[in-house]
């Protein structure tokens, strides 16, 4: 398992990513509470994703940073993209990454747009090919970016030099 990212050590960014108003119905009627899903990163290859409740809207986010901060990953970049394309699923959600020339910037919708602006990724194509609930499509996102590996990862694992893999 890869080593634990210390997000003390970090200069992070925070960001709302949905803000969902969910109520429990009791024996004395409907008990309103707030879902909040947060997206942290320092734009440097660190991003981590957290899910806060609460019953007021503050607390949730404040738990939803806290949790992101948990749940952080480091994502192997080439340059300003990905190294390779790569589908994340998680749930219904499925979230297709393409790497991008220089100078194409974030293709992707405003929930995944997130996630890869967290991650530092500057050019890149995504696509959300079946659910677009906010939950499935971010965390399908993290799993896609957890899925990537740099050439230099996979010679070293395989035992070969860089020059073999292709890429």
């Amino acid at each position: 398992m890869a080593q634990r990212i210390n997000p003390a050590e970090l200069d992070l960014t925070e960001q709302l990513v949905a803000l969902n108003r969910v109520s429990k119905t009791v024996k004395g009627g409907r008990v309103a509470r707030f879902a909040a899903l947060m997206v942290v990163g320092d734009k440097n290859g660190h991003v981590g994703v957290g899910l806060g409740k609460a019953a007021e809207v503050p607390e949730a986010i404040r738990k939803g940073i806290e949790d992101a901060k948990k749940n952080m990953i480091t994502v192997s970049l080439k340059g300003t993209t990905i190294p390779h394309e790569v589908i994340g699923e998680f749930g219904a959600g499925r979230v297709l990454l393409k790497p991008a020339a220089l100078g194409t910037g974030i293709i992707a919708g405003g929930k995944v747009r997130a996630v890869l602006e967290a991650a530092g990724i500057s050019n890149i194509r995504a696509k959300c090919l079946r659910s677009n609930n906010p939950t499935n499509v971010v965390k399908a996102t993290m799993e896609g970016l957890k899925a990537l590996r740099s050439a230099e990862e996979v010679a070293k694992t395989r035992d070969i030099p860089v020059e073999q893999v292709k890429g």
